[in-house]
C-alpha cells in the first residue's frame, strides 16, 4: 500500500500555473541542454548543478508537457542544466533515453515512466550507474529502487469522479467505461476505484467497457461503437480526459449532447473547457505541476545533502472540477 505523504489542500491549490504552447507531433522529442536560469545562486550551483533529465511521455499531451516543462524550469531555478524528452510511451525508446542520460553524466533523472514493469530494468541502469531516479506521475512495480514514486492519489481522484457521475446520474441508468492502457498502473487503479464506487448503486448497470488506451481518436471510434448496440447509454465515465473527449465528439456526432453524461480525469484545459460549456460533467484535476516541481526539489535535496527527507512512495490528493468550480481552473490548479 502507499505510505502516503500529507500535504495541505491548500498546497494543491496554489500550485503555480505554467504557461503551455503548442507542442511537437506524436513522434519523441528531445529539447537541446539548457543552461542554468538566470539568478541561479552560486552556492546552490557549487554544492550540486550538473545535467537533470526529465523523461516523460508525448508532449503533444497537456498533461505531460505540463509536468516536464515545471521540472525543467525548478530544475533551471536550482541551478541545474536540463534536457527534456518524450519516450511516447515506448519501453524501448525510455531504455535508449535512459542510456543517453547515463552517457551525459546526468545527476539524477526525473521520469514518468513507459510502464511499471518495462520501466524497472531501465531504471535499475540508471541507478546501477549512481544515478537517481525520481518517478513522477506513475508508478513502477518495484520499491527500494527509485529515490522517489510521486504520484496523484488515482484512487482518491477516481473515486471523486465516481460520486459525482453516480449523482448526476440520479443513482441509475446504463453507462460505459473507457479505460486507458493495461500496463499503465493508473489505469488499473483508476478502473478499480470506479467500479466500488458504482458498485454501491445498484440501479447503475455498466454495459460496456473497452479500453481506448488514453487515446482520443481511439476512445471516439470505440464510443461510437458502443452507443449504436447500446442505445440505451446514458452516462460515460472515462479513465482519462482525453478519451473523455473523444467521447464527447462521439457523443454530438450521435446527436446525443445533452441525454448522455460524461466525465473524466486528470484536470485537463481541454476538459476544463467543456465542462463549463456543457459538455462534460466533471474531472479530477491532477497536481501535475506541483508533483513534477516536488520531485525535482527532493532530487536536489538528495544532491545536496545525500539523504532524503521524505518516503519513497508519496500521494497527493485530487480536487474534483465541474462547473461549480471551473471558473477558477488555472493548469492543473484551482485558485484560490
Amino acid at each position: 500500500m502507499f505510505r502516503l505523504t500529507t500535504l495541505r489542500l491548500a498546497t494543491v491549490l496554489a500550485a503555480s500555473a505554467l504557461a503551455l504552447a503548442a507542442c511537437s507531433s506524436s513522434s519523441p522529442s528531445t529539447t537541446a541542454a539548457t543552461t542554468p536560469a538566470a539568478g541561479a545562486s552560486a552556492a546552490t550551483t557549487s554544492k550540486a548543478g550538473g545535467l537533470i533529465a526529465v523523461i516523460t511521455p508525448a508532449h503533444d499531451n497537456v498533461f505531460f508537457k505540463a509536468e516536464a516543462d515545471a521540472a525543467v524550469a525548478k530544475a533551471k531555478e536550482l541551478g541545474y542544466t536540463t534536457t527534456s524528452s518524450s519516450h511516447n510511451d515506448d519501453p524501448n525508446k525510455q531504455s535508449e533515453l535512459i542510456d543517453s542520460a547515463i552517457s551525459a553524466g546526468a545527476k539524477a533523472i526525473i521520469l514518468d515512466n513507459a510502464g511499471a514493469d518495462a520501466s524497472i530494468g531501465p531504471v535499475q541502469k540508471a541507478v546501477t550507474a549512481g544515478i537517481p531516479v525520481f518517478l513522477i506521475d506513475r508508478e513502477i512495480n518495484k520499491t527500494g529502487l527509485a529515490s522517489a514514486q510521486i504520484v496523484a492519489n488515482n484512487a482518491q481522484g477516481a473515486s471523486l469522479v465516481a460520486e459525482a457521475f453516480a449523482k448526476a446520474m440520479n443513482g441509475k441508468g446504463n453507462y460505459f467505461e473507457l479505460t486507458g492502457k493495461a500496463s499503465d498502473t493508473n489505469a488499473g487503479v483508476r478502473s478499480d476505484s470506479y467500479a466500488s464506487v458504482l458498485s454501491q448503486y445498484p440501479d447503475m448497470k455498466r454495459v460496456a467497457q473497452e479500453t481506448a488506451n488514453w487515446d482520443q481518436q481511439e476512445a471516439f471510434t470505440k464510443t461510437e461503437t458502443v452507443l449504436q448496440s447500446n442505445p440505451g447509454i446514458t452516462g460515460i465515465i472515462a479513465g482519462n480526459d482525453t478519451m473523455a473527449l473523444g467521447a464527447v465528439a462521439a457523443v454530438k456526432a450521435a446527436g446525443l449532447t445533452g441525454k448522455v453524461t460524461i466525465a473524466g480525469l486528470d484536470g485537463s484545459p481541454d476538459a476544463v473547457a467543456a465542462i463549463k460549456a456543457g459538455d462534460m460533467l466533471a474531472t479530477a484535476l491532477q497536481p501535475a505541476v506541483q508533483i513534477a516541481e516536488l520531485a525535482v526539489t527532493e532530487a536536489n535535496e538528495l544532491l545536496t545533502t545525500g539523504k532524503m527527507s521524505e518516503p519513497e512512495k508519496q500521494s497527493i490528493d485530487c480536487v474534483l472540477v465541474d462547473a461549480q468550480n471551473a471558473s477558477k481552473y488555472t493548469l492543473f490548479a484551482i485558485s484560490k
